[in-house]
C-alpha cells in the first residue's frame, strides 16, 4: 500500500499597502483642487485659474507648482523650485537648533573656611560658567565641628553674592539640608 500525501493550501489575504504619506506641501500632480489661486515665480498674483493651467505655467518656467496654502475651496499654489525650498526649510532648522542653549546646572563645592586663593580659583570658574550662560549650583559642605559654625558658611555665601550683584541672581535663596548649605544662582 501507498501513503497518499495531500498538498494543502492555505488562502492568504492579499496584503494591501497603503501610500506613504508625503511630508510637506503637495507639489504639481500631487494637487487635488480644480482651481488654484496662482502666484507666479516674481511673486505677482495672476489671479484663479485651472489647475491644467497653472501645471502648464510651471511647466513653463521649468519650476515646480507648490500648494501653499492649502485651506479654503481656491488653495493658493506658487511657481518656485521645491527642491530649493526644501532646502532653505532645512537650512532654518537647523540654524535654529544651533542657536538653542540650554541651560546648565554647574556646581561649585566650598568649605566655611576656604583659603583666599581657592576661593579666587572658584569664582574665575563661576565667572566662566555665567558667561556661557549656565546656570550655578554654590554648595558649602560642613564636617563634623563646622555644622557648628554654620554663620561662616552663610557669609560666605553672601561674599559670593556680592561678588556677583552684577552678573548673576540669586535664583533660590541660601537653605541647609543635612551637612550642605546651598545657593543658586543664574547669569542676568
Amino acid at each position: 500500500m501507498q501513503a497518499v500525501t495531500k498538498e494543502i493550501t492555505i488562502a492568504r489575504r492579499p496584503v494591501v499597502s497603503t501610500p506613504a504619506k508625503r511630508k510637506g506641501p503637495r507639489i504639481n500632480q500631487d494637487i487635488v483642487a480644480e482651481n488654484v489661486l496662482l502666484i507666479d515665480q516674481n511673486g505677482e498674483k495672476q489671479g484663479v485659474m485651472p489647475l491644467h493651467s497653472a501645471l502648464e505655467a510651471a511647466a513653463e518656467a521649468g519650476l515646480d507648482l507648490v500648494e501653499v496654502a492649502p485651506g479654503s475651496d481656491t488653495p493658493v499654489c506658487k511657481i518656485l523650485d521645491y527642491g530649493k525650498l526644501r532646502f532653505q526649510a532645512q537650512k532654518k532648522r537647523s540654524e535654529a537648533k544651533k542657536k538653542q542653549k540650554s541651560a546648565d546646572l554647574k556646581e561649585i563645592k566650598m568649605r566655611p573656611n576656604i583659603d583666599v586663593h581657592d576661593y579666587q580659583v572658584k569664582i574665575r570658574a563661576m565667572k566662566r560658567f555665567f558667561e556661557q550662560g549656565d546656570k550655578v549650583k554654590v554648595t558649602i559642605r560642613f564636617r563634623g565641628r563646622e555644622m557648628a559654625h554654620q554663620d561662616r558658611g552663610r557669609a560666605l555665601l553672601e561674599r559670593v553674592r556680592e561678588d556677583f550683584a552684577d552678573t548673576a541672581k540669586v535664583e533660590f535663596e541660601p537653605k541647609v539640608e543635612g551637612r550642605q548649605m546651598m545657593m543658586v544662582m543664574a547669569p542676568r
